[in-house]
């Protein structure tokens, strides 16, 4: 039995300032105005922080310092291969704010996160995000429902 399993790797990062987190309404999805926060896949050849801090430039227009590592999403599509986003964080950045093809991207007031659109389990990483309670966010797909937890 092989112990090498496809993996699929992403980053996301929570881009902070006072009580502002940058969003980004993403373009594609079956959610309309669905907000999430940025992030991108890791390339061929670029370590894991290259990988969230280039995604972060094309995504945002934003070149982010001293991303942390503060957690990861990860889930067992139906055919197998995992899918693992790395979470990261910083409030260091310079430049200017502009979205990309990717989606609109603007600050959000965390006094409105309860009334925001936001989408795919962003609500449970910024659980991961704020607090050290919890490290992971674990679902798997089955039948085309999942079923997903916090684990600290």
């Amino acid at each position: 039995m092989s112990r090498r399993s496809e993996i699929e790797l992403t980053n996301l990062c929570l881009i902070y300032q006072g009580s502002k987190i940058l969003v980004q309404e993403k373009v594609g999805t079956r959610y309309p105005g669905g907000l999430v926060f940025p992030g991108g896949h890791v390339e061929e050849g670029e370590s894991l922080t290259e990988s969230v801090i280039r995604e972060m430039r094309e995504e945002t227009g934003l070149l982010i310092e001293n991303p942390i590592p503060c957690g990861f999403k990860d889930w067992i599509m139906e055919d197998g291969i995992r899918y693992l986003v790395l979470l990261y964080k910083t409030d260091k950045f310079t430049g200017e704010l502009k979205s990309s093809k990717e989606g609109r991207v603007f600050w959000l007031d965390r006094s409105q996160v309860n009334e925001a659109n936001l989408i795919w389990n962003m609500r449970e990483l910024l659980e991961i995000f704020d607090s050290d309670r919890y490290s992971e966010f674990f679902f798997k797909i089955k039948n085309g429902k999942y079923r997903g937890d916090l684990l600290g």
